[in-house]
């Protein structure tokens, strides 16, 4: 047989989409948990509805940070510092949701605020540390890794200064309400949802999609490609800023240390979704796949009570193995073409 006609034959077999691989991973990865689980423990892993709803609430607020990162991602970029915006965002929107009871507000003329305030103030502060990252990236043309790690640094620092260091507590029953019960899970899958139609059918996903694949070709076919960066950064940011919202009300106090390391686990939910880290490809439902299985190899782990210091090490494992697998599927495809 010929090298045309092989590649001919190759080419008319039905491609399985990459998320079906993902799917297909998670329920390998879930059922190896329950052998495991029946054989160590005695117990069920798979069939526990409390401990399926733990998986989904503990994964889901660094889930709405993946929805930006994976965005960000396709565009060929790299955000560093979600989870430091995330740390000041709650910090700064928690003093705007104070209640009146509590005599050591931040600022006791601003307590009993509407909670559309503290919300706007979370994208407000969001969408600005997301701009100036864009901004960096698409004018100074600074590497995306060098922008938003500077910007990592400096967020953790804005959140450790606001109030030097001291957590902000005792917010309004409205403000906690956006974090209570399963409220998380509903809102990460409202935005994986608005976010997954607009990359699928708006002009904003066909343009984030066709500058990851080509700069220079989407520059020349018209596309704002610095506005459109600045943009994804900006909506990245803003997504940190609605994961802080959730995180601090749903703890009810923001420390500074809120989403250490929250960066690195929505990198990896991504990667693992199948979100080439050389851009142009990816899907937010991946990322949601993605998302689940970070939460069952981690619950699953917890579950077979592995020490938490091991869990630290097989998560970044974890993440080594999934660019691993990204750069085998890359040369797969130029070998391919």
């Amino acid at each position: 047989m010929s090298a045309v006609s092989a590649r001919t034959d190759s080419q008319s077999r039905p491609v399985r989409p990459p998320e079906m691989n993902v799917f297909i991973g998670l329920l390998v990865i879930a059922l190896v948990f329950e052998a495991l689980g029946w054989l160590f423990i005695g117990q069920s892993f798979v069939f526990n509805l409390q401990r399926l709803q733990i998986i989904i609430l503990q994964v889901s607020i660094v889930g709405i940070i993946a929805i930006g990162v994976t965005q960000v991602i396709i565009t060929g970029g790299i955000d560093l510092s979600s989870g430091s915006i995330v740390g000041a965002t709650a910090m700064i929107a928690m003093s705007f949701a104070q209640s009146s009871d509590y005599a050591r507000a931040v600022y006791p003329a601003l307590t009993d605020l509407p909670v559309i305030v503290p919300i706007l103030v979370a994208l407000v502060i969001g969408g600005l540390a997301g701009s100036i990252n864009g901004a960096l990236i698409a004018y100074t043309k600074i590497p995306p890794f060098i922008a938003t790690l500077g910007m990592m640094v400096a967020a953790r620092g804005v959140a450790k200064w606001y109030t030097k260091g001291q957590p902000v507590s005792f917010p309004t029953e409205s403000y906690a309400w956006i974090g209570a019960g399963l409220n998380p899970v509903i809102i990460f899958l409202v935005l994986a949802l608005l976010f997954h139609l607009a990359l699928k059918y708006t002009v904003y996903g066909n343009h984030t999609y066709a500058i990851g694949s080509n700069q220079q070709a989407a520059r020349v076919s018209g596309i704002r490609v610095e506005r459109h960066l600045v943009m994804v950064y900006a909506i990245a940011g803003m997504l940190a800023g609605i994961a802080a919202l959730v995180l601090s009300s749903k703890n009810v106090t923001a420390q500074a240390g809120m989403g250490m390391m929250y960066e690195l686990d929505a990198i990896a939910m991504a990667v693992i979704g199948g979100v080439s880290l050389a851009g142009g490809r990816g899907s937010v439902v991946g990322t949601a796949l993605g998302m689940l299985i970070f939460g069952v190899i981690i619950s699953g782990f917890t579950f077979l009570r592995i020490d938490a210091y091991y869990q630290e090490m097989i998560k970044g494992v974890i993440i080594v193995a999934a660019v691993v697998a990204d750069v085998a599927r890359q040369q797969r495809r130029a070998k391919a073409v």
